[in-house]
């Protein structure tokens, strides 16, 4: 199977059909069969890699192939524990992936990034080779806890949710 290929070769290489939006691309839809089928089975510490470009806006592309991005995650416990990437420094083609990005705003995909000339300002003046690498410390201590909810495990009590607890239709929410 590969990024590029179409949605019915996807079903067919994967011997069923995803649960998924209909308006997924084809690699959209390879991760969402990773995601529904592979990340409930990653128990042991797993380096992924082979991303596709599409889906990793900010990453380089492979020097062998422009559909597969430079980047890996590392899942432990079946939890994304890390992501990280080599930062794409041509000011060019960072233009077009936010063009395509904001194009795909547009049509409705919220996830996707905006425009960012400041961004694209600054790599004209010249960026050298980066990488990025994010490791949830909330999940880090998930994992060490044997904590299910990540709620539990963040450290700034202010910072989680109040209780799910909404007023009733017609009450004041200031009234105890």
């Amino acid at each position: 199977m590969r990024w590029s290929d179409s949605k019915e070769e996807i079903h067919k290489a994967l011997g069923k059909r995803i649960e998924a939006d209909e308006e997924l691309s084809p690699p959209e839809l390879i991760m969402a069969f990773f995601e529904q089928e592979v990340e409930p089975q990653l128990v042991q510490p797993t380096f992924i890699t082979e991303f596709p470009r599409a889906l990793s806006p900010l990453a380089k592309h492979k020097p062998d192939d422009p559909l597969v991005a430079e980047r890996f995650e590392l899942f432990i416990g079946r939890l994304e524990t890390a992501n990280a990437y080599t930062e794409l420094n041509d000011p060019r083609e960072q233009y077009e992936r936010f063009h395509e990005q904001a194009e795909l705003r547009k049509a409705g995909k919220l996830e996707a990034f905006m425009m960012d000339e400041d961004y694209i300002r600054a790599l004209e003046y010249g960026m050298p080779p980066t990488c990025g690498l994010g490791i949830g410390v909330d999940r880090l201590v998930m994992l060490l806890t044997n904590c299910s909810s990540i709620r539990d495990s963040i450290l700034f009590p202010l910072m989680r949710p109040e209780s799910s607890a909404s007023p009733q239709e017609g009450q004041d929410p200031t009234d105890g």
